[in-house]
């Protein structure tokens, strides 16, 4: 093949043109780049981590949302109950419990007192009163019944191996006590003296007596009484703060819950083109009722606590203690005139427990009856301390009874002060060598200490009032709780499963 031929031959199959032509007419025309349909119809890779957790169509963000809903309403419930249990467990012990128990031991500590008031009294009466001595035995027998009984219910009260214990020891110090005191009855029956201070072998055992009352009975008894009290204020303290925290916690869970109620609603109303959900409204309002009706229950009962602790139970605690100590403070004047050879003894201790139960700036006894004829009762603006101090300036909620408190706290100073005026003349016929006529005068004195008595009696009667008030006003603010809130809870889940199921069975229609 000559040059010009191999130059002017067709190219071959085999020729780099030929491979070159024939590959191209093979692969086609040229790629074109894809569409936005083409885009858009395109499937969506599935998510990964944890947006896989997250719903991403409209039926399964409502259930998401439904169930926040029942789950945030049962939290709500559970709240409310733990609340209501420890606003229970608060009343339970300041009304059922400990606190009727403080009550008793005071009792217990004022009857004790004057069982050993009316035994030197009838021991200073001697044959020449005999109707004062029946009088006074009549009282001692009559304390003492009295005093059993409250000390059988303080230890059938008891609760710790503690209280226990101290009950049992005063029941065997009380039984040492009778004994010791019939011992001195029947000894002053075989003397037969006159009115006066009996025989030395009458004084001796009764000085065992009294001493075992004064170092044993009453301190234990008093002890009873501080160990409950503190039980009271602690159980307050801790009850009645649980349940102001479960009141914010209620109110915190309530406003989550109508949140998302909201957020369920608008979601619903944006998606599904409804301007209003029935069921999801009613949902929301039945919510908001429970809410508001549970934060009133829960403030009331938090009101109900602090008015029988701070109202009721410590106003009680300090007239029954006021009452007591008072009593023994007169038992102090019958023995400064049946036992000489402790005069200076008995007018000391005398004075100490006038200043506890009224306190005034003093030195002696005489500057104390000095001072107290100085003291006047103003509510509120009071310059004097002691239990009647404490009680004096004790705030008051309801204005009637402010009021009553108020008059009769007047009258209480005002025979605190003749009592107190009384027991000056006595002892300075003593100290005059006038004993047989301060003996023969002792009536006056006692006829005025239980005008003073009765007056604290009267005021102790208005508190337990206030107490016994406040303690059914807690046990009925939660009866029938436990019944409400189930079938609250199950109302609204109906009016959800109501707003939302239709709307559920739309969408799978439509699908």
């Amino acid at each position: 093949m000559t040059a010009a031929e191999r130059t002017t031959a067709p190219p071959g199959p085999n020729t780099p043109d030929a491979a070159g032509s024939g590959g191209a007419d093979r692969m086609g025309p040229p790629a074109r780049p894809p569409s936005a349909r083409r885009l858009l119809s395109a499937p969506v890779p599935a998510p990964t981590g944890p947006r896989r957790l997250l719903p991403r169509t409209a039926a399964s963000r409502v259930r998401w949302l439904s169930v926040l809903v029942v789950l945030v309403l049962l939290a709500l419930l559970a709240v409310t109950a733990a609340t209501i249990a420890q606003a229970r467990e608060g009343m339970r012990v300041i009304g059922h419990d400990a606190g009727p128990q403080v009550v008793a031991t005071g009792d217990l500590y004022s009857q004790l007192t004057d069982m050993d008031a009316q035994l030197a009294g009838a021991l200073l009466a001697g044959d020449s009163e005999p109707a004062v001595r029946a009088e006074a035995l009549e009282l001692y027998d009559m304390n003492r019944l009295r005093a059993g009984e409250a000390l059988l219910e303080a230890a059938k009260l008891a609760d710790e191996a503690t209280e226990e214990d101290t009950a049992r020891a005063l029941l065997n110090a009380l039984a040492r006590y009778e004994r010791l005191a019939g011992e001195a009855l029947q000894l002053e029956r075989q003397t037969r003296h006159r009115a006066g201070p009996p025989p030395d072998e009458v004084l001796r055992t009764y000085q065992q007596a009294t001493d075992l009352m004064k170092l044993d009975l009453l301190p234990k008894a008093y002890n009873l009484t501080l160990d409950n009290g503190a039980l009271v204020g602690d159980t307050y303290e801790e009850q009645r703060s649980a349940v102001l925290t479960g009141l914010v916690w209620v109110i915190a869970v309530g406003v989550l819950l109508v949140a998302v109620l909201v957020v369920l609603q608008v979601f619903v109303a944006v998606r599904f083109r409804r301007l209003l959900n029935v069921g999801l409204a009613l949902a929301t309002v039945g919510t908001l009722a429970l809410v508001a009706a549970s934060a009133l229950m829960l403030w009331g009962q938090a009101e109900s606590l602090r008015k029988a602790k701070e109202e009721g139970f410590d106003s009680m605690l300090a007239l029954s203690r006021a009452r007591a100590i008072s009593n023994n403070a007169a038992a102090d004047q019958t023995r400064y005139l049946l036992d000489p050879d402790r005069i200076d003894t008995y007018e000391q201790v005398y004075l100490n427990k006038s200043k506890t139960i009224l306190y005034v700036k003093s030195g002696n006894l005489a500057e104390y009856n000095s001072a107290v004829k100085g003291v006047k009762y103003e509510p509120g603006r009071n310059a004097f301390l002691g239990f009647l101090g404490t009680e004096a300036d004790r705030p008051v909620e309801d204005a009637a009874t402010r009021a009553r408190v108020a008059g009769i706290f007047g009258t209480v100073i005002q025979e605190y002060q003749r009592f107190q005026q009384r027991d000056h003349e006595m002892r300075q016929l003593v100290e005059s060598g006038n004993r047989e006529q301060a003996v023969g005068a002792r009536g006056e004195l006692t006829a005025q200490f239980r005008q003073y008595d009765r007056a604290l009696q009267e005021l102790e009667e208005i508190r337990q009032g206030v107490f016994e008030e406040a303690v059914l006003d807690g046990d009925g603010g939660t009866r029938g709780w436990y019944g409400v809130l189930p079938i609250a809870g199950a109302a609204i889940v109906v009016f959800l499963l109501i707003g939302v199921w239709p709307r559920l069975s739309e969408y799978r229609w439509s699908k």
